[in-house]
């Protein structure tokens, strides 16, 4: 984990063509070209089978790699250097700081156009300077779950097959998970998969909001607050954990028009707050790589609990190979 996120942090995503979450664009696009168009239920079949059994495969494929790398001497850099491509950290703020220099030299369409090309996929024509603001602080804070957080949460719970099969699952939600009339049933299982992989992580990353919120430059009794009033109030059962924790550690109101209000009654948020977002963020993210290195050290049996069962399965395979001979 620590090499995936320092090799994440000093060097960043790799060109598309080297990407493996850019090669799983490029399958999910296929398999929404072959997509069935013979009504609702072929539809949600059809998405159903395609998460399954892409999501199976590269599980598979995940414990054919890590197998080959066990017991080699550099075993370890190559899985780390996998898993870093799995993350999205230095991507995510170097993102978040393009908009904040944008508003902050008075560029407004530059802002605009920084949030939707790398944040967000709602319509920004419209948002005025504090609404760019806020869509970049959801951005930030609920990509921190999804990005970083969560891939390093199933890492840990499953190794290598798991982080990659997360980060399938969580790749066909942003691809296909939309209510519009070509998505809205082809994409629903993806959507719902997506939810139940999120649940823990994304209470954790605002759980780590929340305790990183005074070295992080925050309100931690804020964030504590109304994360437990407001992290119910979006439409998705996760979206609104991290962004709310991050709305009352910044004490700002996060506003997308027509659907939510996180932090009601804070002050709008300004080109400021996104920089002491990406503080805070950073800060929570390394504390919950701390929390998971002090966990791994002191349980060692409990960490990666997939790869170790695995690994258990062949080293009793071998002994018995050897019994018998």
């Amino acid at each position: 984990m620590l090499t995936a996120v320092l090799l994440d942090a000093c060097f960043g995503d790799p060109p598309s063509r080297f990407h493996p979450v850019a090669w799983m664009g490029r399958w999910i696009g296929i398999l929404r070209r072959l997509a069935p168009r013979r009504g609702p239920l072929a539809e949600l079949v059809y998405g159903a089978a395609a998460v399954g059994v892409s999501t199976s495969a590269l599980w598979v494929a995940g414990r054919w790699v890590a197998r080959q790398m066990q017991g080699r001497r550099l075993g370890w850099l190559a899985e780390g250097a996998i898993l870093s491509q799995l993350l999205a950290w230095r991507g995510l703020m170097r993102a978040g700081g393009a908009v904040a220099a944008a508003l902050e030299r008075g560029e407004l369409g530059e802002a605009r156009r920084q949030l939707g090309w790398h944040l967000v996929s709602r319509d920004v024509s419209r948002l005025d300077k504090s609404l760019v603001a806020a869509a970049t602080i959801e951005s930030l804070a609920e990509n921190s779950s999804d990005s970083v957080i969560a891939p390093l949460f199933w890492y840990g719970i499953g190794g290598l097959p798991a982080a990659l099969a997360y980060r399938y699952v969580n790749t066909v939600d942003a691809v296909l998970g939309y209510r519009d009339a070509e998505r809205e049933w082809l994409g629903k299982s993806a959507a719902r998969a997506d939810d139940l992989v999120n649940l823990a992580p994304a209470r954790l990353t605002a759980l780590l909001i929340v305790a990183g919120a005074v070295p992080g430059w925050g309100s931690c009794g804020s964030a504590w607050r109304i994360w437990r009033r407001d992290g119910g109030k979006t439409a998705s059962p996760n979206a609104g954990q991290p962004m709310s924790a991050a709305a009352g550690a910044l004490e700002v109101e996060l506003e997308k028009v027509g659907h939510y209000r996180l932090g009601e009654g804070l002050r709008r948020p300004e080109a400021g707050d996104i920089r002491r977002a990406r503080k805070l963020l950073s800060v929570s993210i390394f504390l919950g790589i701390g929390v998971g290195t002090a966990a791994a050290l002191l349980f060692p049996k409990w960490g990666c609990l997939g790869v170790s069962a695995f690994r258990r399965a062949g080293r009793r395979r071998k002994a018995g190979e050897k019994h018998d001979g």
